[in-house]
């Protein structure tokens, strides 16, 4: 279970907390079993600072409360505050990336059986930018996409897997895997009825409401296009 442990502190000398920080970064390299820290200042109160330190698990922030160098960072830490620091331990109950949720319901969406492409106002911003490499010009706007997606709809009966989603700051990666069914035209290959496959990564930029405003694409459309019979022709 994730453990995060919130340090509550006090200090008109925050620069030289920060400095002390970094200096215990880079002396626990290889040793710390810390993953994550956050650091937030208190708005209505600029001395009152909020240190949250995340841990794979108790256990594991025990093992790094007793590194020599983490004792004497926080000896010269307590030094710099206007008081005690305190400490609150927390086992972690719900850790929900909210951005991968949307990007997940983005590909199950994708995904959808049907003719027309469903709404897609819940998950992507009205302005969202794409970036495909197998497209000239990146599509801007709702209704680029929308209309990407029916070339791929009337295309393949298909359905994607996500394999990895990994999230930071407003970035999210997904790894997948996408399979289907040729159902019909697909850019100028009639209907095989062959079942095909690729996998491919898109790293998504999402906008401050929290919805989808850009992303990136690589996939292996040649592969595609091979597994379509499209080189059969050239090569006999």
């Amino acid at each position: 279970m994730t453990f995060v442990q919130l340090i509550d502190c006090k200090t008109a000398r925050f620069d030289e907390v920060n400095r002390l920080m970094d200096k215990w970064v880079e002396q626990t390299k290889g040793k710390r079993t810390a993953t994550h820290n956050v650091i937030g200042k208190d708005r209505s109160d600029a001395s009152h600072f909020i240190e949250i330190v995340e841990f794979p698990s108790y256990e594991e922030a025990m093992r790094n409360s007793h590194l020599p160098e983490t004792d004497r960072i926080f000896r010269e830490m307590v030094a710099l505050c206007d008081e005690m620091p305190t400490f609150t331990d927390l086992d972690v109950v719900r850790d929900e990336q909210l951005s991968t949720s949307t990007v997940r319901r983005f590909f199950d969406l994708l995904a959808t059986p049907g003719g027309e492409p469903p709404p897609l106002d819940e998950v992507m911003s009205e302005h969202y930018h794409d970036h495909d490499p197998a497209n000239v010009e990146d599509a801007i706007g709702m209704d680029h996409v929308r209309r990407g997606m029916r070339m791929w709809r009337d295309g393949f009966d298909f359905e994607f897997s996500i394999e990895d989603l990994i999230a930071e700051g407003d970035r999210v990666c997904a790894r997948w895997y996408w399979k289907g069914r040729h159902k019909g035209e697909f850019l100028g290959v009639p209907a095989t009825g062959r079942e095909v496959s690729m996998s491919g990564t898109t790293v998504f930029r999402c906008g401050g409401d929290g919805k989808l405003a850009e992303g990136w694409w690589e996939y292996d459309r040649l592969g595609l296009m091979e597994q379509l019979g499209v080189f059969e022709e050239l090569e006999r």
